[in-house]
Formats: structure tokens, C-alpha cells, sequence
């Protein structure tokens, strides 16, 4: 049976959300939060997976590879709107992070391959991209996508949907190996809302209905996307953050968009004169 698709954060402070391959029913993607107070201090070893630190919130000194990265980080709040620091660490090394101001890390990770060495991702690094119309209109900061060559396995991104919107809409999948057509990949999202006390609401399903979970996601949940669609909704009065964790044999992004819902992407794309 697959685990369940919504997990809790699992506390206030600490590790707040723990999930690995094995805990996922999954093979590749692993993901954690950590929220420290400042002054606390947490590493780990990647072993056989490369790993990217995404400073959500605060400020935290870096050291990775042996080496001191200094004082990263900048936001205080994800809905300041503007762009992450993250870390790059390839497998077989050891990075340690020690909090300046309270801050939330995110560590996201997949296996590697040792084809990529240590980096760092800046703000001005990252673009902001501006992504469908109307109701289905969000706000991108591609971390480590495609196009960026900086890991192995691992994709990453960070999704600004604002109140009333909805975004990963059309409902898309990429549960497949068919070239370019379409690549597998497992997908972590990691929610935040604002009011924290608001919710969303995000749906899980497969076009043959094996899976169908339909979650009211809170400030703090994560969802696991193993496979089928996945859109996402932010209800009025609350403006909805999550981070994208991605990973698979193959690191490129291609999906299919429902063949009952197609059309509203051709028609968008057809208005705006993409194709």
C-alpha cells in the first residue's frame, strides 16, 4: 500500500519533516526541513546522494567539502517574495550549517553521481518567471532546474501562488520514461501559507483512478506526488508558498498535460502566442 500522500510536520522545531526514499514507498527523492533557533547548528554526511541546502527563511553560516561558505541568506519570510540562497553538495561529503537568526534550511536530496562539484546558488542567480493568466497566474524562482547545471539528479524550484489562484494547473503528470516526451519523476511539494493559518487544497490522482487523495494542505505540510496529476489551489485571503523537490534516472522535466484538461493550456498558449 503507498503511504499516505500528506505529512505532517512532525513539530515546531527540529527536524520538522523527515522524509526519505524508504519512508516515501520511492527511490529517489529525499527531503527535510529543519527549523533552528539561532545559534543551532546541524550536518549530516550525503553518503551515495548529493544534497542542495535551500535557506528558506533567515540567515545560517555554511561550511561544506571542508570549506567555509560564510553567512548565506537574506529573506526572513518566503512571502517577501524574493530569492532563496542554496547549497550545492555532491555525494560522498559532509556539509554543517549553524543558524544566525531563527531559519528555516531545507535539504533536499537524490543520488549522485559525483559528476558535480560544490556550488553555491545566489539570488541573482535565480530568475523570476511569470507562469500562466488570470486565476492560473503564479510567480517561479527556478533554484536548480534544467537548465542550470549543477547537480546530477536533483530539480528544484519554488512556486508563488497568490490568493485565489491556482498553479501546477492545467493538471500535468511525469510518471514516464518516453524521451522527451515525457521523463519520471518523483515530486516533494513543501507548503506555506500566508496567514499561516490558511490552507490549501491539493489533489493527487491517476487517470485510472488508482490513486484519487484529495488533501487540505496547511502551513507546513509536504505532499508527495509519486505519480498522476497534481494541482494545487490557494483559496482566497491566503497567498500560497511551496518548494519543489524533483528526481528521477533522468534530470530533465518533461511532462503531459490530462487530455481532459489540454485544452485550456492550447488555449492559453494559442492567446499569448507561444505556438
Amino acid at each position: 500500500m503507498m503511504p499516505t500522500l500528506l505529512r505532517k510536520p512532525l513539530g515546531k522545531t527540529g527536524k520538522v519533516q523527515d522524509i526519505s526514499p524508504e519512508s516515501a514507498g520511492w527511490r529517489y527523492v529525499g527531503f527535510a526541513v529543519h527549523r533552528l533557533a539561532a545559534g543551532e547548528s546541524v550536518g549530516e554526511e550525503t553518503g551515495e546522494r548529493e544534497a542542495m541546502l535551500v535557506i528558506v527563511e533567515g540567515k545560517a553560516s555554511v561550511s561544506a567539502c571542508g570549506e567555509d561558505l560564510g553567512l548565506l541568506g537574506e529573506r526572513m519570510s518566503v512571502f517577501e517574495g524574493t530569492k532563496p540562497y542554496a547549497v550545492y553538495v555532491p555525494n560522498g561529503a559532509t556539509w554543517s550549517t549553524t543558524a544566525e537568526t531563527p531559519c528555516t534550511l531545507a535539504v533536499c536530496t537524490a543520488p549522485g553521481r559525483g559528476g558535480h562539484g560544490l556550488s553555491v546558488v545566489r539570488p541573482q542567480d535565480i530568475a523570476t518567471l511569470e507562469r500562466g493568466k488570470g486565476a492560473n497566474k503564479r510567480y517561479i524562482h527556478p533554484i536548480a532546474m534544467e537548465d542550470a547545471d549543477i547537480a546530477d539528479s536533483l530539480l528544484i524550484t519554488e512556486v508563488f501562488t497568490p490568493q485565489g489562484n491556482w498553479s501546477s494547473y492545467p493538471p500535468h503528470r511525469h510518471d514516464g520514461d518516453e524521451g522527451e516526451d515525457m521523463t519520471y519523476l518523483e515530486e516533494t511539494y513543501y507548503h506555506r501559507l500566508n496567514p499561516a493559518q490558511g490552507f490549501g487544497v491539493q489533489r493527487v490522482f491517476t487517470e485510472d483512478g488508482e490513486i484519487d487523495e484529495t488533501m487540505a494542505v496547511e502551513d507546513g505540510d509536504v505532499v508527495l506526488v509519486p505519480r498522476g496529476h497534481h494541482p494545487v489551489g490557494a483559496p482566497y485571503g491566503y497567498d500560497m508558498y511551496y518548494l519543489n523537490v524533483m528526481a528521477g534516472p533522468v534530470r530533465k522535466w518533461r511532462f503531459r498535460n490530462h487530455p481532459d484538461h489540454d485544452w485550456i493550456f492550447q488555449r492559453d498558449a494559442k492567446a499569448q502566442g507561444q505556438r
